[in-house]
């Protein structure tokens, strides 16, 4: 197995109908969303999954990559992040008996634009659905999404209106792009600020619900 990611799991109430997978923000930890995991899956029929992100920055926490402008991920950081993600989520799922296309990808903020990465990468399968709270689509050196080859695939977008963060026009960007690359996008924003809210979570769930 690959250690460079610790993680924990929430096991499923029985034999798994597949995975989620959710991926922390910036500054905190594998334990961060762990409440989400019964929030959207709450009779447990899926294997719930929680990495930690590698790096060790200031102020603290756990990060997926360094911050220099918001939307575009530092390349150095970054790439060396997303290879040690991927192949911790291949065996990760595939030691459960999951396959890619009964994952779900989920994430806030930083875990967000990973979640994107994960689900949208070219050369990755393609997924169940992706769940991106108050995050973006990134742009950096050496990731290439294949939104071709996502066609009709569920997403579920959630922002802030009031993210001093990342700004709202960062989702409505990922809504307007993959909506017109024909994924099947569910876009909310809510008057909040850089957290996950209500309306999110409830369209997330009908997400979950339909393509399981």
């Amino acid at each position: 197995m690959t250690e460079a990611l610790r993680y924990r799991t929430r096991p499923p109430a029985g034999e798994p109908e597949g995975a989620l997978v959710l991926l922390h923000g910036r500054g905190a930890d594998e334990h961060d969303l762990a409440p989400l995991l019964d929030e959207l899956d709450p009779d447990r029929r899926l294997a719930g999954f929680l990495p930690r992100g590698p790096l060790s920055l200031p102020p603290g926490g756990a990060h997926w990559y360094i911050v220099h402008e918001v939307g575009f991920p530092d390349p150095a950081t970054f790439g060396p992040s997303f290879a040690a993600l991927s192949a911790w989520v291949d065996e990760v799922t595939a030691a459960a008996g999951i396959p890619p296309e009964r994952l779900v990808l989920g994430g806030f903020s930083q875990g967000s634009v990973m979640a994107y990465a994960l689900g949208l990468a070219s050369g990755r399968p393609r997924p169940a659905a992706i769940l991106a709270f108050s995050g973006f689509v990134p742009t950096v050196d050496g990731f290439e999404p294949d939104l071709a080859g996502r066609a009709g695939l569920p997403v579920s977008i959630a922002h802030g209106t009031y993210d001093p963060v990342i700004h709202v026009e960062f989702g409505r960007r990922a809504r307007d792009l993959l909506a017109g690359a024909g994924l099947d996008v569910a876009y909310v924003e809510e008057p909040i600020p850089h957290t996950i809210g209500p309306a999110g979570l409830a369209q997330a769930r009908v997400t979950l619900g339909r393509v399981l």
